[in-house]
């Protein structure tokens, strides 16, 4: 039952997030917002609400192992498995403005993150945690960050798809609200259950983050890739998925440590460690071979990578 009512919790996350998506960018729309700024708020968010709506619930639950693991387990899983999977389909070519300053902010977020974590060992306290002030500053940067996408919005850097469909405002705001609805109530079933399976199982919450939840909270970023990469706009692949990750540190995590003091157990140190060599990795595979792009091959290595990391948490924690 469990089971059943963690798939259920997804489905629901994900409708929820894209009907989320859907109904505010119609009122949007209707509004006369320009489609840029669409872009940058609305469509940014949505991908990434199911790993805030979830960590909200973790947190607040005091589920921190969870939290951590969800937001870890969902940057490796994109770097590692999406872009990997989608430059399996086609090299993907990378823009200069990701190359030059969303990766490295990508590395320099994470990095960020663990320096906060590591307050036993550089002499801060006595255990290792998020706190509320490293959530806050967490935010900052993503403050920042959305200061930077709103320069390239105004000096025209960037290109984001029209919305298509118009819909009246009733449409709108009932898409909206049931979206919100079916994030919230998914993002419920989906910590509970997690939970609960993994009690049952004798794993830790730390493996199921990294695993199942990660996975099923990052399914916005495969359906966006896949659909970018089949419509040729490689490109978009790679910034949505280096926006997510962005995103999943500074905001997502940010906003979990407001809520509730993360407790970052040893263990997570790995995740951590990993995440920045995945970072390092990707930036250099971009200009190994041909410039500004990632290539089948490196796309494979992304891949074996990220199944070697799961052999890892199965058979070695």
């Amino acid at each position: 039952m469990a089971l059943l009512l963690l798939i259920l919790g997804f489905v629901l996350l994900i409708i929820g997030a894209d009907k989320l998506v859907e109904g505010s960018s119609g009122l949007a729309k209707n509004l006369k917002i320009p489609n840029i700024v669409i872009g940058l708020t609305v469509v940014a968010f949505g991908t990434s609400a199911p790993e805030l709506v979830v960590n909200a619930f973790s947190s607040y639950n005091g589920h921190t192992d969870l939290v951590m693991g969800n937001v870890l387990g969902s940057n490796i899983f994109n770097i590692a498995a999406i872009l990997g999977a989608s430059a399996l389909f086609k090299p993907l070519i990378v823009k200069r403005n990701t190359t030059w300053l969303e990766i490295p902010f990508n590395l320099l977020a994470i990095s960020v993150a663990c320096i906060l974590a590591l307050d036993f060992l550089i002499g801060s306290g006595t255990d290792n945690s998020i706190t509320r002030a490293d959530g806050l500053i967490l935010l900052a940067f993503f403050v920042i960050f959305i200061i930077y996408n709103i320069e390239l919005a105004i000096k025209g850097s960037e290109e984001f798809d029209d919305i298509e469909e118009s819909m009246t405002n009733l449409k709108a705001m009932l898409f909206f609200v049931g979206g919100m609805a079916g994030l919230v109530i998914g993002g419920k079933l989906i910590v509970d259950n997690a939970v609960e399976i993994a009690i049952d199982m004798g794993i830790s919450e730390r493996v199921i983050g990294l695993t199942i939840v990660s996975i099923g909270t990052s399914l916005p970023e495969l359906a966006a890739s896949i659909v970018a990469v089949r419509k040729g706009k490689v490109d978009i692949a790679v910034g949505n998925v280096i926006g997510s990750n962005i995103f999943n540190i500074c905001l997502v995590l940010g906003v979990s440590g407001v809520i509730n003091t993360i407790h970052v157990p040893d263990a997570s140190f790995f995740d951590i460690y990993f995440n920045i060599l995945l970072g390092i990795l990707l930036f250099a595979f971009v200009f190994i071979g041909k410039a500004r792009s990632i290539q089948r091959y490196e796309g494979l290595a992304f891949v074996l990578i990220y199944v070697a990391y799961i052999v890892h948490l199965v058979l070695g924690v």
